[in-house]
């Protein structure tokens, strides 16, 4: 079972996202703690008795101020039996409820120059722990003194705290969750572009060097390994090409002297060696059009039909001389940008290819979209359709063929940015199709 890559969303995402969140919770908890532990001397009056005080308190018939019996206040008298509270108005009319203590009886006297206090006694039963708010009422402002609820601190400061704490930490997590994987997408948007100019790279566009400007610091050392593999392979590659083609040039001079030779010995056994030195010639000759691959010009402009024409004008007395056939249908006039010569050895390969492998009539059909062709051989099984492309494959052992000629098809033909397929023809030989992108 192949193990799965690992990849960078965990160390560049994931875990900086869990890190922000505990770092954030912590700070949270901490400034919650802090206000939980700071001294307060003991519980709070509930500041919100004085909203339902505010909300029990009209007008009298002479402009004096009287308690109401209403609902919420009968609830928070349930809640505070020891209930009490003054309140005053702006004219220094007051009205009391409860056992006020003593203590307050003075303030009582002039609320109105307070505002807002909390009052608190250290010891229970806390009944000296008291609240002062401005309120609207009925009656209109007040100002109320009171005591009712107490409580304590800590769950005060707890709930005041995440009031605020909450949606921090939530707008915090929202903002990373959102902003730290768009700073990561872009961050290793180089990286996207530096893969896509990778793909550009075949045996065709084999200068191409990766652009280190975009990626990040960190990643620059594998790009400049990678274009320095590159040229690496470069230089190979072309101590290769020079290789076949020293070869191939040497071997054309001492096999053309031995051509002639075997066709002026007398000994009929020595002719008979005419064949494989044709062969011999052919594979020198298939060599260097492997090696002309780099060399020939992919801008030129030239007509697929006329190019097929002069090819098969060229093959057919060959053919008739062999008592074999050669036919040309045109049924589309393409233009095509690419190097002609190479074309044209396409085509001629694949019609000697046909000729040789049991073939006599030979079809050259030229379409829209490329050429074809086509003979009536024995046909080729479809599961070495793709095999016999390989350099120095042959379908039969015994094949008088070198096993270049369709591995040079293939070649010339994605060196073109085309398509060449091996089917069946109709009539149970072989169809070759070549496909290439008009001009």
């Amino acid at each position: 079972m192949k193990a799965r890559q690992p990849s960078l969303k965990r160390p560049l995402i994931i875990q900086p996202l869990i890190l922000q969140f505990v770092t954030v919770f912590l700070c949270c908890a901490i400034i919650i703690g802090l206000a939980i532990r700071m001294d307060s001397g003991g519980p709070y009056a509930d500041e919100r008795i004085t909203k339902v005080i505010a909300g029990a308190i009209a007008r009298g018939p002479g402009g004096g101020l009287t308690v109401t019996a209403t609902p919420e206040l009968a609830t928070l008298r349930a809640e505070a039996p020891d209930l009490w509270f003054v309140a005053q108005d702006d004219a220094g009319r007051s009205v009391a409820f409860g056992d006020v203590p003593a203590q307050y009886r003075s303030v009582a006297a002039r609320l109105t120059d307070f505002a807002h206090a909390a009052i608190r006694d250290p010891t229970p039963p806390y009944r000296l722990a008291a609240v002062i708010r401005r309120e609207t009422s009925p009656a209109g402002p007040l100002t109320i003194l009171g005591h009712g609820r107490v409580s304590k601190l800590t769950f005060v400061v707890f709930m005041a705290s995440n009031v605020v704490v909450i949606p921090i930490f939530l707008l915090m997590a929202s903002i990373s969750l959102i902003v730290t994987p768009w700073i990561v997408r872009r961050s290793l948007a180089g990286v996207a572009r530096v893969a896509a100019e990778a793909e550009r790279i075949d045996t065709n566009q084999r200068s191409l060097r990766l652009n280190e400007q975009h990626v990040p610091r960190e990643i620059g050392p594998l790009v400049r390994a990678v274009n320095d593999a590159l040229a690496r392979l470069d230089e190979g590659y072309a101590r290769q090409q020079r290789f076949i083609a020293s070869a191939a040039h040497e071997l054309r001079t001492p096999i053309a002297i031995l051509r002639a030779k075997v066709e002026a010995a007398d000994d009929p056994a020595t002719r008979r060696l005419a064949s494989d030195v044709a062969r011999l010639g052919n594979v020198a000759e298939q060599l260097l059009d492997l090696q002309r691959l780099d060399g020939g010009s992919l801008d030129e402009r030239f007509d697929l039909a006329g190019l097929a024409r002069h090819a098969v004008a060229d093959l057919a007395p060959l053919l008739i001389a062999s008592s074999r056939t050669i036919q040309l249908i045109v049924e589309g006039e393409p233009t095509v940008r690419g190097d002609a010569g190479a074309i044209e050895r396409v085509i001629v390969n694949l019609v000697q290819n046909a000729i040789d492998h049991g073939g006599r009539n030979a079809i050259v059909r030229v379409t829209p979209d490329g050429f074809e062709v086509e003979d009536d051989g024995p046909g080729i099984p479809p599961d070495e359709r793709e095999r016999v492309f390989e350099p120095f494959h042959r379908l039969r052992p015994r094949s008088t063929g070198t096993g270049l000629g369709l591995h040079l098809v293939q070649q010339v033909v994605e060196r073109h940015r085309g398509k060449v397929a091996i089917l069946g023809a109709p009539d149970g030989g072989t169809l070759v199709r070549v496909e290439l992108p008009p001009a």
